[in-house]
């Protein structure tokens, strides 16, 4: 758990703990395999199922605030190959000022 607090403060230094928690626990076995424990940020399915998954679902937002966000999370992590499905979520929640919606 503390890795996934870990990567999410190299983004977002004063990062919430039980945000992060609530990130895991959502995510569940996906973080188990190594290829969906990760966002593909130039697959544009992956980015549809954020959109549609997570953005919409746990965070309650639109297609079109969702799409905003994602953009600001990929400006954010540009040039990271490896992104964290937990960061991804988190940065995506902090963005579109969602973050309550995960405790």
């Amino acid at each position: 758990m503390s890795d996934y607090l870990a990567d999410v403060r190299k983004y977002a230094p004063n990062a919430s703990e039980a945000a992060v928690n609530a990130i895991v626990k959502y995510c569940g076995i996906a973080l188990r395999n190594p290829d969906s424990s990760l966002v593909s940020g130039s697959d544009p399915k992956e980015l549809a199922t954020v959109r549609d998954g997570f953005a919409a679902k746990k965070l309650g937002l639109s297609p079109e605030a969702a799409e905003a966000g994602i953009a600001k999370v990929l400006e954010k992590l540009k040039g990271v190959n490896r992104k964290s499905r937990v960061t991804f979520y988190y940065l995506l929640a902090e963005a579109t000022g969602t973050l309550d919606k995960l405790a």
